[in-house]
């Protein structure tokens, strides 16, 4: 039996608070969704919404889906009114997708209250709407809105708006739980009850489920596992209050833990590529946390972890990250023991193998600064030079050494505040003292030191702050806080790293972050 894959993150996603997309964004996630391999794109509600109208009008000549079908959605007919004279309706078989999805109320409550009509006048709409677009050759998915609390209600009727729809000629009838109330449980129930009640196959009804008691993904799966065989899901679990169910969970679940094959040979891999390019797309930072696609989905923090990674990495990892597009990271802290900095260093191309020695003093240094302030959980470039240091024949020269620096900051009657650095340092043999502004002590400071050694090191033209943030660590209060600074350069090679400093001045914890970032970056390019 072929699983249907359908996602809805053009509209239900696109519910999310804080996420408004363009037609042109729209149309980019639908061709990442085609790549990831999903089976039916939900693009939006044409006739409801212009840009909805707008995005099927492009997609017709704009995309060249190779795996998914495109769906409109929209209602059923308006009550007393023909489908055929009904606007929306019309607007919806405008957009000539192959398919449609038809949203209709099967709680009793919502037709009654929110549709103000009768329940046997709901079920009339349901049936001549999904007839009518069969008629038209397209293929029908009905959404019944609230099931769930619907059936705890009236199972009687709720059951009755499935049958009608089934009757219809709807292809699959979709069980919204759109309250997001349900359990796991409760849905295997359910679903187990519905199958004995109209008399058909749990492989005719699909699966809708919002997040707001945190088993939307739990839901879908047990919906699959009770025998549904369509389920709807958004990338990354975008959606209305906490959100609907993460597709890439759900997918990597299914595929993955049950040995369901929901998605083409070939699409699994491109799980995090197409996370993360859909989370730029909607302008919201990946969650590093999250299921199979988050950076830390595969990190390892405990020294008890990398010892047995290091010997096996399946031991402390569900699945393969790799299968998904993942890697594993071990995480160098506190906690790292030896096993942690060896399989560290060796995912940094260093290979402490065969140095005893040098694994138990960074091993120490690292447990010491830790306690200190210090993290190189995110800071791989200022962790891989504390290893050379240590490491015999691997050490990174310095590029110079400091004899002094000062940042004055001057806030002026014009009420513009101007920041200006000076540093002296010994260059090659050189003595060299440069002097220049920023629009902050720090960056004064970057620009300063950098024109200090321009002439020595010709490649920091191609140097960049891509990135900084400062935190006050936990146990330190006021302006006398211990800081950590974490600095991020990249290159014109597209290249970046991240350093750390720390100290209780945040220009001397800023300083070590820059000296680190320029020192490793001049260690991976060499003058031209």
């Amino acid at each position: 039996m072929t699983y249907q894959v359908y996602d809805t993150t053009l509209r239900d996603g696109g519910q999310r608070e804080g996420i408004s997309y363009s037609v042109a964004d729209k149309l980019a996630i639908a061709r990442l969704l085609d790549e990831f391999g999903v089976g039916f794109i939900e693009g939006g509600w044409p006739g409801a919404m212009p840009k909805d109208t707008e995005f099927f009008r492009r997609a017709r000549t704009e995309l060249d889906l190779k795996h998914a079908v495109l769906v409109a959605f929209g209602a059923t007919r308006k009550a007393g009114v023909a489908v055929g004279d009904d606007p929306q309706v019309r607007a919806l078989l405008d957009a000539q997708t192959p398919a449609v999805c038809l949203v209709a109320k099967s709680d009793i409550r919502h037709v009654e209250r929110a549709l103000r009509t009768t329940g046997a006048e709901n079920l009339d709409m349901v049936r001549d709407t999904v007839a009518w677009f069969v008629a038209q050759g397209r293929r029908v998915f009905l959404d019944c809105e609230h099931f769930f609390d619907g059936y705890r209600h009236d199972p009687a009727y709720a059951a009755s708006v499935v049958t009608a729809a089934l009757d219809a000629g709807a292809e699959r009838v979709v069980l919204c739980d759109t309250n997001g109330g349900m359990l796991p449980s409760q849905v295997t129930t359910v679903i187990g009850e519905l199958v004995e009640r109209v008399g058909v196959p749990a492989d005719r009804f699909g699966i809708h489920c919002q997040n707001d008691t945190a088993c939307a993904v739990a839901n879908t799966v047990a919906a699959v596992e009770a025998g549904v065989r369509h389920f709807q899901g958004t990338a990354n679990g975008y959606g209305e209050r906490p959100g609907n169910a993460d597709l890439f969970a759900v997918v990597g679940n299914l595929q993955l833990k049950l040995g369901l094959p929901v998605l083409p040979d070939g699409c699994l891999e491109q799980m995090v590529r197409v996370s993360h390019a859909i989370a730029e797309i909607a302008n919201i930072a990946p969650d590093t946390h999250q299921a199979y696609v988050g950076a830390a989905a595969f990190a390892h923090k405990a020294g008890l972890h990398a010892s047995a990674i290091k010997v096996d990495p399946l031991l402390y990892n569900h699945v393969d990250p790799t299968v998904v597009g993942n890697d594993m990271r071990i995480l160098v802290t506190e906690m790292a023991g030896r096993a942690s900095i060896e399989l560290k260093s060796r995912e940094l191309g260093l290979d402490l193998a065969g140095h005893p020695d040098a694994v138990s003093r960074v091993t120490n240094r690292v447990k010491d600064m830790e306690a200190g302030g210090w993290s190189f959980e995110a800071a791989d470039a200022s962790f891989e030079l504390l290893v050379r240091s240590e490491l015999p024949g691997a050490e990174v020269a310095r590029p110079f050494t400091l004899e002094s620096y000062r940042v004055i900051v001057e806030h002026r009657e014009d009420g513009a505040v101007v920041s200006e650095a000076t540093v002296k340092v010994r260059v090659r043999g050189e003595r060299v003292i440069a002097t220049a502004e920023g629009n902050g002590p720090v960056n004064a400071l970057d620009e300063a030191l950098r024109l200090a050694l321009l002439r020595h090191y010709p490649q920091l033209k191609g140097f960049e702050l891509a990135d900084y943030k400062v935190r006050i660590l936990e146990g330190t209060h006021g302006t006398g806080a211990i800081t950590r600074v974490l600095v991020e350069t990249a290159d014109n090679g597209g290249r970046d790293w991240t350093t750390v400093g720390v100290h209780e001045n945040v220009v001397e914890a800023s300083w070590r972050a820059l000296v680190d970032a320029l020192t490793y970056g001049l260690a991976r390019t060499p003058a031209a």
